[in-house]
């Protein structure tokens, strides 16, 4: 199936994602264990995502504790920022952070599927539109757009939040954007994969949607199954 997915996207082949993934799908997995196989899946796929798209850059000298000059080094680009979308991407935020040198800055975007026609609706958005005038704001700063926005969102179904996210993020000045998450059906990858600036991996692609636009065999509805809200 990957060979059949855009370049730009990038499905995880790591052995221990899938073993993961296929816990995750369980319908006997506990509670309790769902979110740490999400915090352990985002952890293995955005450690890959980020080799990938980030780089080093060299920024001074410091010493050893035994005296011996070392170059220094910090990530390219340096304006950085982890977008959430609520409320399930909550639960990747402790992981990607962790595989970041320096805290960033997240930024959350709220959205929900409107149950009839599948669309997302925005009901959330604590982006910086009213930024200081531009020549006020330095590189790297919280209040300026990022240069590279880090999406995460565990399930990508029909793919219009994720787009909707990153028109979102486009309109907010990001230049460039990683999407990461834990599973995507074909359709919902190629539908985001048409922005040919975003890089998107995830853990696991399903061919399938049924009728309400869930994934076959998927996850869920991995919101309710992170929070306890099923039957709400």
């Amino acid at each position: 199936m990957a060979s059949s997915l855009p370049s730009n996207v990038h499905v995880s082949s790591h052995p221990c994602v899938r073993v993961k993934l296929s816990k995750l799908r369980s319908k006997g997995t506990s509670p309790r264990d769902v979110p740490s196989l999400v915090n352990e899946i985002a952890l293995l796929v955005g450690t890959e995502a980020l080799a990938e798209g980030l780089q080093v850059r060299d920024d001074g000298t410091d010493q050893s504790p035994l005296g011996y000059e070392f170059a220094t080094q910090s990530l390219s680009p340096a304006s950085l920022t982890i977008v959430p979308i609520l409320r399930s991407g909550l639960s990747m935020v402790p992981a990607i952070s962790s595989l970041l040198p320096e805290p960033v800055p997240i930024h959350h975007l709220g959205m929900y599927r409107e149950k009839t026609t599948l669309q997302p609706v925005e009901y959330y958005n604590n982006l910086p539109y009213h930024a200081p005038p531009s020549a006020l704001i330095t590189p790297g700063s919280a209040s300026g757009p990022a240069e590279l926005a880090i999406i995460v969102d565990p399930v990508v179904a029909t793919g219009q939040t994720a787009e909707a996210a990153i028109d979102t993020l486009k309109e907010w000045g990001v230049k460039r954007v990683i999407f990461i998450g834990v599973i995507a059906s074909e359709e919902g990858l190629k539908k985001v994969a048409r922005h040919p600036d975003v890089s998107i991996w995830v853990g696991g692609c399903d061919k399938e949607l049924d009728e309400r636009g869930m994934i076959k065999p998927g996850l869920g509805d991995i919101g309710d199954r992170l929070y306890l809200t099923i039957g709400k």
